[in-house]
């Protein structure tokens, strides 16, 4: 069940960072406008949406946004498709359904460095890879963590497809059957280690996607619905300058950014683990977006993964990343 959240926060512990936003940042002129949203609650994909809201960047840009939370990227494109979200953040589905034709992608938050992680449970026999051939493996198919599954996988050896069984479940079910002793395997992302952490304390990680890193790399981002990205440039772009000064303040004051999203948002992850997660994505200050979105880094990164989801056939003919992707409104916007 999808959980509403609308403008939680209306003031911020944070100051003094106002001259860190870009030039280009002003406040918009005339009446607040609502957007529709679809999040992830996944520090990688929430993070530039809560610290804006918490340091006012949104009503800066006059815009209220209208949160709704999802639990996969799967469910968050299928509702914008079909029409009750204008945009949304995510993992690496931002690279499935805008190559099918649905949807634009317009912004990229980062680099999901180590987000993805593989555990599994000694105590039913699975120490190793080697110890997982055969077995069953829950996560949930097409996302983040499937992506990276596969790519572990392949880099020891396992074909994903014959090698071992791959249970499809929503996330939180998925963790639940791995803590429950109903799989001897999870891949997931963070902060579902915290669960496992907390109540399978016998379970081991066995790797994260930094070990197949930039070989791997899986973006994140933004994508809206393609009648909205045809009529409403204007406003995507005023999304972009509020997203700026946010990451900003994420790549430059982490500590104080980190500590007031702990305890608004993430009051269930220790600091010192929301801290682990900050350090298993790469953000990257606007010039150096810029520059990926200029040289084609980015289209190659999102391209991988398309590409992955063609093989294991959740698509045929994918449109490539630079009929999908958008970089000029970041650009417009950035200088």
């Amino acid at each position: 069940m999808n959980i509403n959240r609308r403008n939680l926060l209306q003031t911020a512990a944070l100051g003094g960072i106002a001259t860190l936003a870009a030039p280009s940042i002003v406040r918009a002129v005339g009446s607040t406008e609502t957007i529709r949203v679809g999040y992830l609650h996944t520090l990688a994909v929430d993070g530039h949406i809560y610290t804006a809201e918490a340091k006012g960047f949104w009503e800066e840009q006059g815009l209220k946004p209208e949160l709704t939370r999802f639990y996969t990227g799967l469910e968050l494109f299928q509702a914008m498709v079909g029409g009750s979200l204008d945009m949304l953040a995510t993992g690496a589905v931002v690279s499935n359904f805008p190559a099918r034709g649905q949807g634009k992608v317009f912004l990229i938050n980062n680099v999901e460095f180590a987000t993805a992680q593989l555990w599994v449970n000694p105590e039913m026999g699975v120490n190793s890879f080697e110890d997982l051939k055969g077995k069953q493996i829950a996560t949930s198919i097409g996302t983040t963590a499937h992506v990276f599954l596969s790519s572990a996988l392949t880099a020891n050896g396992i074909d994903p497809k014959s090698g071992v069984a791959i249970v499809n479940q929503r996330m939180p079910d998925a963790v639940t059957a791995f803590i429950s002793g109903a799989v001897p395997a999870v891949a997931l992302w963070v902060p579902f280690n915290v669960q496992v952490q907390k109540q399978l304390p016998g379970a081991k990680m066995l790797v994260d996607a930094s070990k197949y890193y930039p070989d791997a790399a899986i973006v994140g981002g933004w994508a809206a619905r393609n009648d909205y990205y045809d009529e409403h440039k204007d406003v995507l772009e005023r999304v972009i300058k509020a997203w700026l000064p946010a990451n900003e303040l994420l790549v430059q004051k982490p500590d104080e950014t980190l500590d007031m999203l702990q305890k608004t948002q993430y009051s269930d992850v220790p600091l010192e683990e929301l801290k682990a997660q900050y350090q298993a994505q790469k953000l990257f200050p606007a010039s150096e977006w810029a520059k990926m979105y200029e040289d084609g880094t980015v289209t190659s990164w999102l391209d991988r993964v398309t590409n992955f989801y063609a093989d294991i056939g959740g698509m045929s003919d994918p449109i490539p990343a630079k009929t999908y992707f958008d970089p000029s409104l970041f650009l417009k916007v950035a200088g």
